[in-house]
């Protein structure tokens, strides 16, 4: 893998695409820095080579061009707070100001560049707009593995402009490394853990993990379309009714393969989608009425700790429940315990991403799992076999 260790930076400038796309509160502070963090490794080692960087990301889904509820000038403090000096930050990502600041830039300093997406040309992968970007470095890193799904101009069209100076960061580095590790190198028994709202959009990583996984477990709203498929009651729970043969079809497929597939056995129930709604328990596809089931129950989360606890290697993606009501948090908070036990105790855990990600960093655990990964979709994407477009442009 051509990794920024094959590289000294001494008197070069290094022009990294990072995915500084945090959320921030009303007041911009940022409430999870983790893809910020994640960046200062690769950071860290350029300058310490004696190289400058020049740092470039997107930050949300400016429609109208420039705003500054979406400036990433929000993050500039932050930063020179993380990676313990001063960061420049330039009002514009390419033109005057931008091509000043980065030809002024000396060895050990760091500028930041205004938001990509403040220019339609950035998602719709534009030559030109590429090609202001890379006139400001002399060589391209892409750490930027929550975009690399993204054929956009600063993930992948830029590369091509960099043919003998094109590289991947450490946070790349790993994302694809411990994916690799989980989808051909994974120790058994292998269990998949996937939840989250809809079994559509994970459907084609499904059926990938059936081929390769031990143990499926299907949590969170998805589950539910499973429980009408069989002949479930599920009341006015998520449901994807276009979508019932095809649940039936995975549960054939998993008996096929020899795959354990572990589905609910009871449901956390409420009579409202609200933290204030009254609550129950009830058997898995036995919801009646306007009630609808907002997290696995108590029971479903023994079973599910204890297939997890079995295991060697634990793939998580998508929550159990609606976690970010403390009501409806248990069973997610249940599952990501039991991950940390069975790590604790030799397994090899990633987390995919996205709200598994949010939930583990809202338990305080990030650290106890082997690894979190930064990228939601990228990741997905990867798993399912597809080529990332930012992967395959410092690969070619």
């Amino acid at each position: 893998m051509n990794t920024i260790d094959n590289l000294n930076f001494a008197g070069k400038k290094a022009l990294i695409r990072v995915d500084f796309n945090v959320p921030l509160d009303a007041e911009f502070n940022i409430t999870d820095d983790n893809r910020m963090v994640g960046a200062v490794p690769t950071i860290e080692k350029i300058l310490k080579d004696g190289g400058s960087v020049i740092l470039m990301s997107h930050l949300g889904r400016p429609k109208e061009g420039p705003s500054d509820k979406y400036s990433l000038k929000h993050l500039v403090k932050h930063l020179s707070f993380l990676l313990g000096r001063e960061v420049q930050f330039a009002s514009d990502c390419i033109g005057e100001e931008a091509k000043a600041k980065a030809e002024a830039l000396k060895a050990g300093e760091v500028l930041l560049l205004e938001n990509l997406r403040f220019y339609k040309e950035e998602e719709k992968g534009d030559e030109t707009f590429a090609r202001k970007l890379a006139a400001l470095g002399d060589v391209y890193v892409n750490d930027a593995f929550g975009t690399a799904h993204r054929a956009h101009a600063s993930t992948a069209i830029i590369a091509g402009f960099f043919p003998e100076a094109k590289y991947f960061g450490y946070l790349m580095a790993g994302e694809l490394a411990n994916a690799e590790k989980i989808l051909n190198h994974a120790e058994r028994p292998f269990t998949a853990i996937m939840g989250g709202a809809k079994v559509s959009d994970k459907l084609l990583l499904i059926e990938k993990l059936l081929e390769k996984v031990d143990n499926l477990i299907i949590g969170g709203g998805m589950a539910y379309t499973f429980a009408k498929a069989k002949g479930g009651q599920i009341g006015t729970s998520l449901c994807e009714d276009d979508k019932l043969d095809l649940a039936l079809a995975l549960i054939e497929k998993a008996k096929a393969k020899n795959v354990n597939l572990f589905l609910p056995v009871d449901t956390t129930i409420a009579d409202a989608f609200s933290p204030d709604a009254k609550t129950d328990y009830v058997k898995f596809g036995e919801v009646k009425g306007d009630w609808m089931g907002l997290d696995i129950g108590p029971e479903t989360a023994k079973l599910f700790a204890s297939v997890i606890g079995a295991s060697k290697t634990v793939l998580w993606n998508g929550p159990m429940g609606v976690f970010e009501m403390e009501k409806f948090e248990v069973g997610t908070r249940a599952i990501a315990e039991a991950v940390v036990d069975a790590t604790r105790n030799g397994a090899f855990s990633l987390i995919g991403g996205g709200d598994s990600a949010a939930a583990v960093s809202k338990f305080g655990l990030e650290d106890q799992v082997s690894y979190v990964s930064t990228g939601g979709g990228a990741l997905l994407e990867y798993m399912e076999g597809k080529e990332l477009p930012g992967v395959k442009a410092i690969n070619s």
